[in-house]
């Protein structure tokens, strides 16, 4: 009687039509990706950020405008660019109307990121409040709007502003909870578009952005240029550019851009010189060397320009185009004939250069041969180990990663949110495996301290128990393609001893697998460090700052308690801290930030420098315990 009752309420009423901005709010991932909450760079807060801003790019591209300003303030965003404006009769439509646009045209916009007209209507929709105001030859008109509703329309003026447009927006909090704004990754953001168009100039809170050396400044940003082989290979040309080097540090590192779009998943463009670039060096030196002796430890950019571009999802991460324009060459066959042209014949006039990165490879051949034994017994020992049951309590998500993948977007969808807590201790770790959420939360138990593995070689990997079947849970043996585990959220006590762990394992990371730090995979599990209650309601405080608004709240003299292990906070309570609510502080490289300097300060012999920083530290914690 059930199924007769659904299947006869199926009928006109139950269709339903949406318009493009309630469409837009209730699939929001659809047009941004993941939401967030800021806590990560691919969060939908910085998504809108970068949608605003490529329509700026797209206009300095065309030849209009020659900087962009940026200024954040109290979750405010606003954005101005000198391009041409957007036309002031179409303003309202620019920005309201689903497949409304000028990209369509070609001849607008030749090599244009965005392409499908939705960009800035996501942002509209996704915004509590949303301003867009378009300079347009001494004329000017603008318009209000809140989630995606338009509240104000005023009439065109005259004005004295230089062409161009203005955008302002406050994201909206029922969709993206508890957000803030990490400044470092829009300084990554800006420092991308700029590398991608030398002579713009950007501007964030006052900080200027420029670059004249294209993808040459973003690998001396990104890479210690006293740890490089050798020089830099720069090579440009029509609608491409690549920078390439090799360092001491183990993985590829390869930044790939679309039309001034960072690709941070790839793509056909990024697969292309991966190919290429392997192909050039085989025929140079006559030689068939192994793909990964010749890839390992190369810093890398590439960037090409393409007409209509074809992206696998809004968010623009990854290239799916196969040609570079219609009817003319493959991806492929375009990079792999540019290397084979421009790299060949640099290698050549350089011979030195050539001559280190023969090296370079012929060391990686001889450690890989090293490692070659080495890598069987521990994968041998890993079985035996049984790593499922002693170390590791998957999430349902991973327990049958053998069966054919049905849905590519659902699969996405669910690796993205995957996460593997690493723990210390058999009640930290109880805490978290009772409280997690099965479906997609993972806990990797420790057994005491790890080893500093500063310094060491990857030997020392496949010869440390600990750290063997580590790299199997998370699958990164060779490399991120088989990452299982999107968030890596290292969880320690929030004593000294938790501490000296969580550098342990950040120093493990970076000295091995320094791309799942650089790609912005690991976390520090944020717990709080006080519980402030009276009897009629309980706070959870994650700071001493908290903590005494806590008690100017409750008033009287509350309960105080201070947790110092992660087992002393019960399952029932520790499922609020890893739940929708979950704070995570990202483990971010900033500018300057070089692998090795880092080790050696903090993990190196002991300093005058680093033991200053221990003792100024100290003394924060210490006031902080003396305080509660």
């Amino acid at each position: 009687m059930a199924e007769e009752k659904n299947l006869s309420e199926y009928n006109e009423a139950s269709i339903r039509s949406l318009d493009w901005k309630e469409h837009i709010r209730l699939r929001p991932g659809m047009y941004i990706g993941k939401l967030g909450d800021g806590s990560a760079p691919d969060d939908g807060i910085y998504v809108l950020i970068k949608e605003v801003i490529d329509n700026c790019i797209d206009e300095h591209t065309m030849g209009y405008g020659k900087q962009v300003e940026l200024t954040i303030e109290n979750k405010t965003v606003t954005i101005r660019d000198y391009g041409r404006g957007i036309p002031l009769g179409k303003l309202v439509d620019v920005v309201s109307k689903i497949n409304t646009g000028a990209k369509y045209d070609s001849k607008a916009f030749q090599k244009s990121v965005g392409l499908n007209g939705v960009g800035t209507k996501a942002v509209n929709a996704l915004s509590q409040y949303f301003k867009v105001t378009a300079y347009r030859e001494g004329r000017e008109r603008t318009a209000e709007f809140e989630k995606g509703e338009l509240i104000k329309e005023h009439k065109e003026a005259k004005t004295d502003e230089p062409n161009g447009t203005l955008v302002n927006f406050i994201p909206d909090e029922t969709v993206f909870r508890n957000f803030h704004y990490i400044y470092e990754y829009i300084d990554n953001q800006l420092w991308n578009y700029c590398y991608l168009n030398a002579g713009l100039a950007m501007h964030f809170n006052g900080k200027k952005y420029v670059s004249k050396n294209g993808l040459l400044d973003l690998l001396l940003r990104k890479t210690n240029p006293d740890e490089l082989r050798y020089p830099i290979i720069h090579l440009k040309g029509e609608d491409i550019e690549i920078a390439v080097s090799h360092n001491n540090d183990y993985g590829e590192d390869i930044f790939s851009f679309v039309n001034g779009q960072f690709t941070t998943q790839g793509g056909t463009h990024q697969q292309a010189f991966r190919e290429g670039y392997v192909k050039v060096i085989r025929e140079f030196y006559k030689k068939d060397f192994e793909a990964s002796d010749i890839r390992t430890s190369i810093v890398a950019a590439v960037s090409v320009r393409v007409q209509e571009p074809v992206f696998e999802s809004q968010t623009k991460t990854k290239l799916g185009s196969q040609n570079v324009f219609e009817g003319g060459p493959s991806m492929k066959k375009f990079i792999e004939e540019f290397l084979s042209r421009e790299l060949n014949n640099y290698l050549h006039r350089n011979p030195t250069v050539a001559e280190s990165l023969r090296k370079r490879i012929e060391q990686n051949e001889r450690e890989r041969k090293e490692l070659a034994g080495i890598k069987k017994l521990a994968n041998d020992r890993a079985k035996k180990a049984n790593l499922h049951n002693k170390k590791l309590r998957d999430c349902r998500s991973h327990l049958n990663d053998e069966a054919p993948v049905k849905n590519r977007e659902e699969f996405i969808v669910q690796q993205n949110n995957t996460t593997i807590f690493i723990t210390e201790g058999d009640s930290a770790s109880g805490s978290i495996t009772k409280s997690r959420s099965v479906d997609t939360q993972a806990v990797f138990s420790l057994r005491g301290k790890p080893l500093n593995s500063f310094g060491l070689t990857k030997k020392v990997v496949y010869e440390n128990e600990e750290f063997n079947l580590l790299q199997h849970a998370l699958n990164i043996e060779d490399g991120l393609e088989g990452l299982r585990y999107n968030n890596v959220v290292i969880a320690t006590d929030a004593d000294v001893d938790g501490m000296h762990i969580r550098l342990l394992m950040m120093t493990f990371f970076l000295q091995f697998f320094p791309d799942l730090v650089k790609k912005g995979h690991v976390y520090i599990l944020e717990t709080p460090l006080f519980r402030v209650r009276n009897k009629q309601e309980t706070i959870y405080c994650f700071d001493d700052e908290e903590r005494q608004a806590a008690v100017n709240k409750l008033g009287g003299k509350p309960e105080i308690t201070r947790f110092k292990g992660l087992g002393e906070i019960s399952p029932e309570e520790f499922g609020r801290f890893i739940g929708p609510q979950i704070r995570l502080q990202p483990v971010i490289l900033e500018q300057g930030d070089h692998i090795q300097n880092l080790l050696e300060y903090y993990m190196g012999k002991n300093t005058m420098e680093r033991q200053e920083f221990i003792i100024n530290n100290l003394k924060i914690e210490l006031d902080l315990v003396h305080n509660a």
